[in-house]
């Protein structure tokens, strides 16, 4: 028979083996209950035409875990000043660091308090608002005007203008990099691709020209490379973001441009999947998403995507497992087959070229995707 220690001595065993039990971080991590995870996809509407006749206005929210059901409309003034009708969302930013979302409108910028729905500020901007983007620390916002020729750097937090950059024709269109040190900014009117360094909020260098005025961009997340909609091309044009120089010109093949019903030009909408392992490019004359390999260039064509209507705009989610087209459909990456449909209260599709992911843990916000398709490989 094992001799057993006094009883003093099996008190302070058990309080060593105790002691040690807490003492250590991953048995303690293994007992702690895990935070409850939430991703949820912020929708602004009318973010199309379509939507602006048959719903109204604000931000849908659906749980991206249950089947993209929808969980709430926050309420947007949003309304035009005159005619009190819902002004069309121009786009959509957050962010997880302080918890923010932002929508922009024809004429002003609302933001939002995610944790409450409560607008912080609303502010009007000269020459109008297009589609911005936001800085990875949440501080710094660089709003396009509506297709004039500045665009604002803002102060995220108040909504004062810190600087006004210029000129650039037709302002529309502003991604941010990932590490927040530049930003890309792209003009109807220019068939240049503007760099931004963010320290000192000047125009750095150019990239292009591609082979006409710039619509929908995105880069991947080393920003080497520029994948971007030009008026007239029916597939997108690849830029060396090092060198400025064009690279190659990627058309759809076994399709015809046709005339598109919106935007004026056959693609509008182009993005990377968050691994870069392709590019998705819209196609509105044949109602198509078009998929491209991105690992060998010039890219590829692998696949087409049949959707319900005129797609305009293409993001993903953050881990990449869906595509959000702007025809409400919601896409599995790795099968291309659309698995459910966005609908607002009333049943409508909830079309719109505004869409980020915003996740949360515990009922906070740690991370945030992008209205682009902007790829995720550092």
């Amino acid at each position: 028979m094992k001799p057993q220690l006094p009883f003093p001595g099996r008190i302070f065993a058990g309080l060593v083996v105790l002691a040690g039990l807490f003492a250590s971080p991953t048995h303690a991590a293994e007992l702690a209950p895990k935070a409850p995870e939430r991703r949820l996809l912020y929708v602004a509407v009318p973010g199309i035409r379509n939507y602006l006749e048959r719903g109204g206005h604000g931000v849908l929210v659906f749980d991206i875990d249950r089947g993209h059901a929808l969980v709430k409309r926050i309420a947007a003034r949003g309304l035009h000043p005159t005619d009190g009708k819902p002004l069309n969302v121009k786009g959509v930013v957050a962010s997880a660091v302080t918890g923010r979302l932002y929508v922009s409108t024809l004429q002003f910028v609302t933001c939002f308090d995610v944790l409450t729905d409560q607008i912080v500020w609303e502010k009007a901007y000269d020459g109008g608002c297009d589609r911005m983007s936001l800085s990875p620390d949440g501080k710094v916002m660089y709003l396009p005007s509506l297709e004039k020729d500045h665009w604002h750097v803002v102060d995220a937090l108040t909504g004062d203008v810190i600087k006004r950059l210029e000129p650039i024709p037709r302002a529309h269109n502003t991604v941010f990099g990932l590490d927040g040190r530049q930003v890309y900014m792209a003009g109807i009117g220019s068939p240049l691709l503007h760099v931004a360094d963010t320290a000192t909020h000047t125009i750095v260098r150019r990239v292009g020209p591609f082979s006409s005025g710039i619509r929908p961009f995105t880069v991947n997340g080393r920003q080497t490379l520029a994948f971007v909609n030009v008026n007239g091309l029916l597939g997108f044009e690849v830029g060396d973001i090092t060198t400025g120089k064009m690279l190659h010109r990627v058309e759809v093949e076994g399709f015809k441009p046709g005339v598109p019903k919106r935007h004026g030009c056959p693609s509008h909408g182009v993005g990377l999947t968050p691994d870069e392992k392709e590019v998705w490019v819209c196609d509105a004359a044949n109602q198509r998403l078009h998929i491209f390999n991105a690992t060998v260039m010039p890219p590829k064509q692998v696949a087409s995507i049949v959707v319900r209507d005129d797609p305009g705009w293409i993001t993903f989610s953050i881990d990449g497992k869906y595509a959000y087209p702007s025809t409400g459909e919601v896409v599995e990456v790795a099968t291309r087959k659309i698995v459910t449909t966005l609908k607002d209260e009333t049943g409508t599709i909830a079309e719109s070229e505004k869409i980020v992911e915003m996740d949360f843990t515990g009922g906070k916000p740690v991370r945030t995707g992008d209205q682009f398709g902007v790829g995720r490989v550092r």
